[in-house]
């Protein structure tokens, strides 16, 4: 497992996803925090170390009382906040993700300061290149399957994709679109670092402290 400056990578990196979790309680603010509570508390209680919030749709005001209700549950979780740099920076969470659209990378760093992680999207070699003398603490790659996480996603990179990857980078590489339980660990003998996971984990009907359960137990 790579490690940049003192930050170790952890195999699992769960990214809950406003959408896709909260859809049925958008607007009720009493189910939509304790949704959150329960969620996050089965994240930390199954031993996850890092959790990223994506939501894309809500205000800074919302999204900075999702963030309090899900620091108040995470208990020692690393917290990365999608996109919304300055929003991470005032809220105090442990880092921001930004994606080839969002604020650059070098900006980003900037606003959150040394210590905070800052991760960035890529889905192309020339990306992975250029990610790779950016200051960031890890690079994602992907998708590497079909995913039905972004409405209009990128190429599908595959395995070769991640192996091809890992030799244009020495940051820790985490893959990301439509990994489940089944190909997580062909993506890790691919040379991912770790895999990130939307669906495999929040889909409706799933249990997600299970479901990261059953993805930890593989990785062991």
């Amino acid at each position: 497992m790579k490690v940049h400056g003192a930050k170790r990578f952890p195999r699992l990196y769960p990214i809950l996803d406003a959408e896709l979790v909260l859809r049925e309680v958008v607007d009720d603010r009493v189910r939509r925090q304790a949704l959150l509570r329960r969620v996050v508390a089965e994240l930390a209680d199954a031993g996850v170390e890092i959790l990223q919030y994506r939501n894309k749709q809500d205000a800074d005001e919302t999204v900075a009382e999702d963030a309090r209700v899900i620091r108040e549950a995470a208990g020692g979780m690393k917290l990365i906040l999608n996109d919304r740099v300055a929003l991470a920076a005032r809220i105090g969470w442990d880092g921001v993700h930004v994606g080839q659209e969002d604020l650059p990378a070098r900006e980003a760093r900037k606003l959150v300061g040394p210590a905070a992680w800052v991760g960035l999207s890529t889905h192309n070699e020339t990306q992975l290149r250029a990610a790779n003398l950016e200051p960031v603490d890890y690079i994602a790659i992907g998708p590497v399957f079909a995913t039905a996480s972004k409405a209009n996603p990128d190429p599908v990179i595959g395995l070769e994709g991640v192996r091809r990857a890992l030799s244009l980078t020495n940051k820790p590489l985490v893959a990301i679109g439509g990994i489940t339980a089944e190909t997580a660990a062909a993506v890790i003998e691919a040379g991912a670092d770790a895999v990130a996971v939307i669906a495999a984990i929040f889909a409706p009907g799933l249990n997600a402290g299970q479901s990261a359960r059953d993805f930890l137990t593989i990785f062991k």
